[in-house]
């Protein structure tokens, strides 16, 4: 919708509310709800907020070690500045409109550099400086549950019970059943101007998935939060229960969120040869390994809260290795579309709680470093990855993300010691509220026996 459009539809009332957001550290929408007449009138041009909201966890806990914010800098301002390109209608939400917002100084008006959707930005600009356009797609992947989030939190999440009874995965019967919340899903998604593609069940019971089409790297990030919000909303108003968590139980199958990657030069794929093996350019090989390589510098972005690390297991489809495959859904980067121009990369390693804005933001740097440093793409690997020793692994915990973060030159050179140091901070207060908890599992464990 353009903002022409927006003020039509203010002035004949049809929209009365514009919600102005823009998207936290945890891939959250955060804003404010303005009146149609205000917003188009005056605060199209900006509004403010808090510098807090860039420095707090899943509880909106505000910890101190931050640089940019704290107590005794007393919790000042940020620009909240509208994105106009942007402006959708909300179709699930009466007479409403979003806009999403870039965070700027309050002072200087320069972008705030730890912000996500500046982070990712930049990356994207040093690309265009090469003449080059990335794209990528991400898969949301999610739990749909019987009953409500307040019947649930009240219950102390127990007794969860997903929509369904059973494995559905690619299962037209049970998925049917499902229609009452996965319909409006996609209708009010694709009312709402997002390419939506599909949904359909995912591999365990209740679980689903939700495909947007292949989109410029910015167009990705800001659908992929739009539909999450828009999953948790539209499920709560059919009295259900949506998570994003990657692994609720131990016994089932994890969430992922798998990132489509490449590379396009003047509207043509760059990341295609057809004389090439596997139709892959020497770019996509230098871009591929790059990834590979800086994988373990940057899985914090892929996997940033202690629960993300328990989805890493065997025989689960989720990856436990940083190589690569041709199409084999073992790896931890799987080559998709062999041979044709739809050739591309696919990081499986991403779990269904990132900050898409923040994984895709350093995939691309550590492509872009790949490129300029041409490094060299070792031969793909094939057979069950998981039994494969010489591989290098994952990082295992969340503990050891961090520091792997902490001591890589490469995303200090490619963010910023300050935009690195500032996402260290937000891993490790999650691994101190993490450690002063004592878990259900403890006591059930030692109660009377230890």
């Amino acid at each position: 919708m353009s903002f022409e459009q927006l003020k039509s539809k203010v002035t004949d009332g049809s929209i009365d509310t514009v919600l102005v957001c823009f998207v936290d550290m945890q891939g959250r929408l955060m804003g404010k709800r303005f009146h149609g007449v205000n917003f188009v009138e005056t605060s199209f041009e900006e509004t403010h907020c808090c510098n807090y909201l860039l420095a707090t966890d899943l509880e909106m806990a505000t910890p101190d070690g931050y640089a940019s914010t704290s107590w005794q800098s007393g919790y000042g301002d940020y620009v909240m500045k509208p994105d106009l390109t942007t402006i959708r209608p909300v179709p699930w939400l009466e007479g409403s409109a979003m806009v999403l917002c870039d965070i700027l100084d309050h002072h200087n008006y320069q972008p705030i550099a730890h912000s996500p959707r500046a982070i990712l930005k930049k990356q994207i600009s040093l690309f265009e400086a090469l003449g080059f356009e990335a794209k990528m797609a991400t898969e949301l992947e999610f739990f749909l549950f019987e009953k409500s989030f307040d019947d649930i939190r009240k219950d102390g999440f127990r007794h969860l019970e997903p929509i369904s009874g059973y494995n559905e995965d690619y299962h037209i019967m049970q998925t049917t059943k499902e229609e009452c919340v996965m319909r409006p899903i996609r209708n009010h998604l694709f009312a709402a101007g997002l390419p939506i593609e599909n949904t359909k069940g995912e591999a365990e019971a209740g679980q689903e998935e939700l495909n947007i089409r292949y989109s410029p790297a910015l167009d990705c990030a800001d659908y992929h939060s739009f539909a999450k919000h828009a999953i948790k909303e539209i499920s709560w108003q059919h009295g259900r229960a949506a998570t994003f968590l990657p692994k609720w139980d131990k016994d089932r199958a994890g969430s992922s969120s798998h990132v489509h990657q490449s590379l396009w030069k003047d509207g043509k794929p760059a990341f295609f040869d057809k004389s090439a093996k596997y139709g892959m350019s020497k770019l996509m090989g230098h871009y591929m390994a790059g990834l590979i390589k800086y994988a373990p510098d940057y899985t914090y972005f892929l996997a940033p809260y202690i629960n993300s690390y328990k989805r890493f297991a065997k025989g689960t489809f989720a990856p436990t290795k940083t190589v690569w495959s041709v199409d084999n859904r073992t790896a931890g980067f799987r080559l998709c579309g062999e041979g044709t121009k739809g050739v591309r990369v696919e990081c499986r390693i991403s779990g269904s709680d990132i900050n898409p804005y923040l994984a895709q933001a350093v995939m691309l740097a550590a492509g872009l470093k790949g490129i300029k440093d041409k490094l060299v793409l070792s031969p793909a690997t094939t057979g069950d990855i998981y039994e494969d020793t010489k591989a290098a692994d994952i990082p295992q915990t969340l503990r050891a993300a961090t520091e792997t973060l902490r001591n890589s030159s490469f995303l200090r050179e490619a963010l910023s010691d300050a935009v690195v140091d500032h996402y260290i901070r937000a891993a490790e207060w999650e691994q101190e509220e993490f450690d002063r908890v004592v878990t259900d599992w403890e006591i059930a464990r030692g109660f009377e026996r230890a």
